[in-house]
């Protein structure tokens, strides 16, 4: 649905103004006809007859368009429930310890538990001003906590953040779970 668009409750308010227009309009032109009333005044009415059907027809064809698009959306947005909830039941242990390991790490470099809920919410992707929405404080105060959980992790921004817990994620299926020494001692075997 297009920003410009009315809402469907304005269109068929709009349609039921333009509906009565057209039939307050045709019961005028019939009355007048019968009376023998000017032709001008008769092409007019004729006119305005013409205007509000046609505009009453045009706002009941969006209201359709409207109500479809709806539909189709809510569809959309049925199926994306279903995954998440399937995704999530499938992944819950998996995720799960994901979060205990995050801690884990949170915890080696000792972060202070403010920081450690920055550094999640930071991992989800919020920007530092929701950030500091969410913790009702300043957005300064959390972009200094940020510079410190960076510091504390060795790390230089929240991409490299990211990266730390995502890298072993994302490997092919054909790596090694031990991830990067592995692959690094098949590359450059130990001489000895």
């Amino acid at each position: 649905m297009a920003a410009d668009n009315p809402p469907p409750a304005t269109l068929v308010f709009l349609a039921a103004t333009f509906g009565a227009i057209f039939a307050l309009v045709g019961w005028d032109l019939a009355s007048d006809y019968r009376e023998g009333v000017n032709v001008a005044h008769v092409v007019i009415e004729s006119l305005v007859l013409a205007i509000s059907g046609i505009a009453m027809i045009w706002l009941l064809r969006e209201f359709a368009g409207h109500r479809r698009r709806l539909r189709a959306l809510a569809s959309v947005l049925e199926s994306t429930r279903q995954d998440s909830l399937r995704w999530r039941r499938q992944y819950f242990e998996t995720v799960r310890g994901l979060s205990r390991a995050i801690q884990e790490q949170f915890g080696e470099w000792q972060l202070t538990p403010a920081e450690a809920e920055i550094g999640l919410l930071l991992l989800k992707g919020l920007s530092l001003k929701e950030i500091a929405d969410v913790r009702e404080t300043g957005e300064r105060t959390v972009r200094e906590q940020a510079r410190a959980i960076y510091r504390k992790a060795g790390v230089p921004n929240r991409s490299a953040l990211s990266a730390f817990f995502l890298e072993d994620l994302l490997l092919p299926h054909d790596e090694p779970p031990d991830g990067g020494d592995a692959r690094r001692d098949e590359r450059h075997p130990d001489p000895s």
